[in-house]
């Protein structure tokens, strides 16, 4: 998830270098279907799509379901902390945010995965405040101090009618997992105004299996990470407990939902999982494990995105096994691990020249 923040100095000009690394990276695949342009409004599949939330607004369902996950935030459990904070009440969760919701941007991003750029850019919208503490975080003003804008769920529907005016491919929720109620709510809200853009769920894989239940339906594409292979590794570098076991488990929900993405005939994905992993140096991601789980539990085919583009931002340097980018050695062994283990739909990236 790649994102400037508002602060200056050193820290944005690496973080601007790292995003035109990443974009250069992610739009070097080979496939010609992937360099296609959407068609014009009326034409091809874009014309012929028709959003999975769609139908659950006009039954009224998506309300249904937007309801019952706002409710829960009384208790608050939409994440796996389940820390109980009263966030209708204005109690902080540990993820530090209430039921108000704070919004960094929202733009067309052309640095993600080609099948979800297109012409016109995927449109992301980046919610501030995360529910991880990750010690290499790029964006850390966003996503561990806040830095962003307080917007009504009406406002949230209005960017995702923005970004459809602005040609985009998807309405992106980049870290959505204790907005769920929001982004339902707002979806309901932009599908009677005429919203019509596949949504893609952005996700650090992080997710409650009963949370996705409610999402079953609404998501088009999910985007998840599997950081960790292993829970030690996830609780040092990203403060979180479990996270192999429960990612996993986020994974199978939401490739029974969705299925393997396959771009349409204009390369565009509209549907399907879209799993992200990124190697880290001295092997402490935990890559053999992670990659080894997708091809024994997923179908060969799932859309695995191997990133090479680590570098060791905010309190990476305090950790001396993360405190350097990664070496071509590293991510082609990493490449060769997600060959040998049989899977075939494996999209690679050049190595960023940093």
């Amino acid at each position: 998830m790649m994102h400037a923040g508002s602060g200056g100095g050193w820290r944005r000009r690496a973080f601007l270098e790292g995003c035109a690394a990443w974009a250069t990276a992610a739009a070097a695949g080979d496939s010609a279907a992937n360099r296609e342009s959407p068609p014009r409004t009326g034409e091809g599949p874009a014309a012929a799509f028709e959003p999975r939330y769609a139908r659950l607004h006009r039954s009224g369902a998506l309300r249904e379901r937007a309801d019952r996950l706002w409710r829960r935030m009384a208790k608050c459990d939409l994440c796996p902390r389940a820390c109980g904070a009263n966030r209708l009440e204005g109690e902080a969760g540990l993820c530090r945010t209430t039921a108000e919701l704070v919004v960094s941007s929202h733009r067309p991003h052309f640095g993600e995965e080609p099948e979800l750029v297109g012409r016109g850019g995927s449109g992301t919208i980046f919610f501030s405040y995360c529910n991880f503490r990750c010690v290499f975080c790029c964006n850390w003003e966003i996503s561990q101090r806040g830095d962003g804008e307080k917007v009504s769920v009406e406002r949230l529907a209005g960017m995702m009618l923005d970004l459809q005016r602005m040609g985009c491919a998807n309405i992106n929720v980049v870290t959505p997992t204790h907005r769920s109620a929001h982004i339902l709510r707002a979806l309901d809200a932009a599908a009677a105004r005429g919203l019509r853009l596949p949504l893609v769920y952005n996700t650090n894989g992080w997710e409650r299996p009963d949370v996705l239940a409610e999402l079953d339906g609404v998501v088009d594409v999910y985007l998840p990470d599997h950081k960790w292979g292993s829970a030690e590794a996830g609780q040092k570098y990203s403060g979180v407990p479990d996270y192999p076991s429960i990612t996993q488990a986020a994974l199978l929900e939401m490739h029974r939902q969705v299925g393997v993405a396959r771009p349409d005939p204009d390369g565009l994905i509209r549907r399907g999982l879209i799993v992200r992993h990124l190697v880290m140096p001295n092997r402490v991601a935990g890559t053999r494990e992670v990659l080894r789980w997708i091809a024994e539990h997923l179908p060969r085919e799932t859309y695995v995105n191997v990133m090479s583009q680590y570098t060791p931002y905010y309190r990476a340097r305090e950790h001396p096994e993360i405190a350097r980018r990664l070496t071509r050695a590293e991510y082609d062994e990493a490449v060769t691990w997600a060959r040998e283990f049989g899977l075939t739909n494996v999209r690679t990236q050049r190595m960023p020249l940093l």
